[in-house]
């Protein structure tokens, strides 16, 4: 797994290539929480991504939760159709903001 940042005025864009699993959790993990020290607002673009395991479910959750403390938004974009049915059947998607 690759992970490029991207910032702006108002907030970070993470473009993430590969799979989110126990092995590339770590690494997801502390650039998503990481993004919260310079940014309230975080877009994490998963258009390259090929699948997510629960740990990385866990961990957007962990952002989201960031994000609302610190009054901002994590906002997940571009996610391919098999990462789309994962956020729908664990009900993610009800408690992301999925574009």
């Amino acid at each position: 797994m690759t992970i490029e940042e991207i910032r702006s005025e108002d907030s970070i864009q993470l473009n993430v290539e590969g799979k989110i699993d126990t092995f590339s959790n770590d690494e997801f993990q502390r650039a998503v929480l990481g993004s919260f020290q310079t940014s309230r607002n975080l877009i994490i673009n998963f258009e390259k991504v090929e699948h997510i395991t629960s740990i990385g479910l866990r961990t957007l959750i962990l952002g989201q939760k960031t994000a609302s403390a610190k009054g901002g938004k994590l906002v997940v974009i571009n996610a391919n159709d098999t990462v789309k049915d994962i956020f729908r059947v664990t009900g993610f998607d009800k408690l992301l903001i999925v574009r």
